[in-house]
């Protein structure tokens, strides 16, 4: 059972007082802050803080806590957000062919390690629906010919409204989003990818890299914009290899990384540990 706890994320401009203003307002009204963090970027001028509490003995209803702490927003001009815990987000996963970050993201949900509802697996390609159907987790198959791009993607956003869809994963999606579904789901679509990029691009990336004697490989975790894969980056991680690894090693220790890194990243995100800078995100331990 989750505890009964608030969740608090600010940006602002920088500036004397927040940090005991923010804790101050939660401690007169009888809070226990369980966790706090926060950040301050001097070139940007920038502060970031992200505070959880316990709501038990508060003196404001739940559904008050956001109105009261409104003086407090717009005294700082905070850019603000309060979610609960318990109010678990929904999840969309899509997925091409290679089935070992779907895997990965189910089996983490199904252990417990998410605090979410894993909504529905949306493809392309119709090779992985037993996965899905083995997790009981609902499937679509969308394939994408050439002449029906524009469909699919209504179809995929008509899905992602009907389950009302806080966060879109793409576990080695191998598509290209439109910009319109980028731009509506703004800081809520997350990739995943190898970090050979731009050096070793196309198909077989781990076998140009093998021909270059390589000497570390790893995996990138980024919210995704419209520029590709160009968005702030949530996670990375990078493994050491050498001229006795094989292509077929690079191979499976990159997916290694590709689940380890968004695996990270989801989670991350979904307990509002990452807040976005303009290129830039600040993710909290």
């Amino acid at each position: 059972m989750i505890q009964t706890v608030g969740i608090l994320t600010i940006a602002c401009p920088d500036r004397r007082g927040l940090v005991a203003s923010v804790t101050s307002f939660l401690y007169e009204r009888g809070a226990n802050i369980l966790d706090s963090n926060q950040h301050s970027d001097l070139a940007a001028g920038v502060f970031f803080m992200r505070v959880a509490f316990d709501l038990a003995g508060m003196t404001l209803a739940r559904n008050e806590i956001a109105s009261a702490f409104e003086t407090v927003g717009q005294k700082f001009g905070m850019d603000w957000q309060l979610r609960f815990a318990d109010e678990l987000k929904n999840v969309a996963i899509l997925v091409s062919q290679q089935d070992h970050c779907l895997y990965d993201l189910l089996l983490r949900h199904r252990a417990g390690e998410f605090q979410v509802n894993i909504s529905l697996v949306i493809s392309n390609h119709s090779t992985l629906e037993p996965i899905a159907q083995s997790f009981g987790v609902e499937w679509h198959y969308l394939p994408t010919p050439p002449d029906t791009k524009a469909q699919q993607e209504a179809a995929i956003l008509a899905l992602l409204a009907q389950h009302k869809i806080d966060l879109v994963v793409l576990a080695r999606y191998m598509q290209i989003l439109s910009p319109t579904i980028v731009k509506q789901y703004r800081w809520r679509i997350i990739n995943i990818h190898h970090s050979l990029l731009p050096a070793f691009v196309g198909a077989k990336p781990y076998h140009q890299a093998y021909e270059r004697s390589v000497k570390i490989i790893g995996a990138t975790a980024h919210y995704v914009t419209a520029e590709l894969d160009e968005g702030p980056i949530i996670v990375q991680d990078v493994a050491k290899v050498s001229h006795r690894d094989s292509v077929q090693d690079l191979v499976r220790r990159g997916r290694d990384l590709e689940r380890q890194v968004l695996a990270q990243a989801v989670k991350a995100h979904l307990e509002d540990r990452v807040l976005v800078s303009g290129r830039r995100a600040i993710v909290f331990d």
